[in-house]
This record gives C-alpha cells, structure tokens and sequence, in this order.
C-alpha cells in the first residue's frame, strides 16, 4: 500500500463550459496535513468534494487509504470526515444531540452514542454548553461543534475547507490548536485557506492553488526561498515619482509595487548590504519615505510573485458560481 493517504493524479471537473479543476495531482503522506493554499473561486472546495466523494471526477483519479473515490464511494465515506465553510449543525439541537444524531447516522454502536458525544463536547471545549441550543452558540463555537461532528466516528482522514472563516482572531488560534492535537495523534488531514499565516502555521506542505490548477507546492520554507533571501520595503511618501523609482531600485533586484503605489518592495540577495546602498540611493535623490523595512519573504509574496494577485481575493470567480449553480443537480447517483 502507497504511504500516503490521500492521492489523486490528474483530476478534471467541469462545470458547463467552465474548467473548475484542471489536472490536479496531490498527494498527501500519512500522518500530515497537506494545506491547498488559493483565494476563493481557485478550485480548492472543488477538489474537496471530488476527494469525499461528493462530486465524481470527468478525468483522473482518487484513493482515500487506497480506496477509489469513484469506485468505492461508500467504503470510503466511512474512514473521512468533512468540516466545510459553513458549519453543518442543526440550530434547534443541542451540542450533545448533534453528536448523538451523527453517531446514528455514521452507524455507530447505540451504546457508544452519549459516551462519545461526551467524550468530544470535553475536547473541544463545548461541554459548559452542551445542552444548550446550538442557535446560542458562537461563531468559534459552532465551528467546534462542526469539526467534533466529523469525529465522532473516529476518521483517520480528515478534509477541513476553510474552517475558520469568519472567526475572530481567538476563534482562529482556538481552533489552530485543536487541529495541531488531532495530527499530533495520528490523523491525516487536508486544509484549504486562503489565510496564509494559517497555511504557514499548521500545514506539512502547501500546494499552491489557482484556476483549478496546483501551480507550485513545497513546504513554506521551500516556497519562500523561491522568492530569495530578503525583501527590502520602501514605504513612500508624497509627491514621489514612483514609476522613476521603480526604475532606480530595479537595480537591486525585482520590484513589486505595493498597495495604491505606497510603497515598492524589492527582492535581494544580500539584505544588509543592499539595505545600506537603498539608503544611499534614497538620500542622493532626496526621495520623500515614510519608512524601510527589511524582512524575509512571507506566503503572500509567494503567492502575488506566482498569481499576480493576493491570495485573499474579492468574491469568487466563474469556477465557484457554476460549482454553486450546479450544485443541487450534479451527480445526485454519487449521493446515494
């Protein structure tokens, strides 16, 4: 049997006339969480549900612990578990009737029903408020409640989409750690983000996602070095003629302007030594900055050096809104 848990090689899905996944491989080592790092619309809930079985490919393939996802749908159903973007709990329940109800509908001895809803309400935290209504809930602690449910019949695989949008920055590092715990005790796992300090604090290796296509992969350090050792910021003040300075300090290495042209980033091999002579030049040419700045490259330069834009992008593009349009009448046989 492969070592890794997760593998797919060549996965296509189209929706209509628009390529939602386009040749996708991943593979995912026993043990690690593989993080699909990419804005909305880049095909990454896509790849999710072709993975647990949701939506069957149009090319390629799939195993989950060697189990084919298109072949095997149901054997493979029972080793996974899925926390999706928006928390799949029933608000007129309680925490602890959630878990009971999933351990009915994963077919789990009666008998072990309430002691696993215990069990899970205690690791995560929600136990104060398991017989509470889930509609009373917080954000970070329905996200919880969602992820306990996907636990409940104890999965060695674990496809976690964007769990923590729309949490707080607490809710975030509370779940970033209930996550670290799950690997730590063996479970396999694949993240999708579009945060990067989420990608660069929790995932083994991270497959940079766009368009449908995985365009770079590695682990953080890997992709980061890409980018070179050090990137000098010149933040810029008023009346700067910023494309004249661009010209100037393409010199150094390659320049990236920032944000509403505030300020240029650029990319160099010997950081103090091209510090000191930015500094120079700027002095010479009486250049008007707020500030520079030194530091190594981040994830988001990463991903803007290999996409062009940011990796938290506005509202989806075509690939997600024919996912969404398609959703309620494409492969219904997989479902049943």
């Amino acid at each position: 049997m492969s070592e890794n848990a997760i593998e797919a090689v060549g996965l296509v899905k189209r929706f209509r006339d628009v390529v939602a996944v386009d040749g996708v491989d991943i593979a995912v080592p026993t043990g690690t969480i593989l993080g699909l790092l990419g804005p909305n619309g880049a095909g990454k809930t896509t790849i999710v549900r072709i993975l647990t079985t949701i939506l069957r490919p149009d090319a390629g393939r799939a195993t989950i612990l060697g189990l084919d996802v298109a072949e095997r749908p149901d054997d493979v159903r029972t080793i996974i578990g899925l926390a999706g973007q928006y928390a799949a709990v029933d608000d007129n329940l309680t925490g602890r009737e959630n878990l009971i109800l999933m351990g009915r509908l994963t077919h789990q001895p009666k008998a072990a029903h309430t002691v696993r809803a215990a069990e899970l309400l205690d690791q995560f935290r929600l136990d104060d408020a398991a017989d509470r209504p889930v509609r009373t809930y917080s954000g970070g602690m329905r996200r919880r409640l969602d992820l306990a449910a996907a636990l409940v019949h104890r999965p060695p695989i674990l496809f976690l989409d964007e769990p923590t949008t729309g949490l707080d920055p607490k809710g975030r590092q509370d779940l970033w750690g209930v996550i670290e715990g799950l690997v730590a005790d063996g479970t396999t796992l694949l993240l999708t983000t579009q945060y990067l300090e989420e990608a660069d604090r929790l995932a083994d290796r991270i497959a940079v996602v766009d368009h449908g296509q995985v365009i770079a992969e590695g682990t953080a350090t890997e992709l980061k070095a890409r980018l070179g050792s050090t990137i000098v910021t010149v933040e810029l003040g008023d009346g700067v003629d910023v494309d004249g300075l661009k010209g100037t300090l393409a010199s150094f290495g390659p320049v990236t302007l920032g944000d509403e042209r505030r300020s240029i980033d650029v990319k160099v091999g010997d950081g103090s030594r091209a510090l000191l002579e930015i500094v120079r030049v700027l002095d010479r040419d009486a250049v008007a900055v707020e500030g520079v700045t030194v530091r190594s490259p981040s994830l988001d330069d990463v991903f803007l050096e290999l996409t062009g834009h940011t990796a938290v992008a506005d509202g989806a593009d075509a690939a997600d809104a024919a996912d969404a349009a398609d959703n309620t009448d494409l492969d219904q046989e997989s479902l049943r």
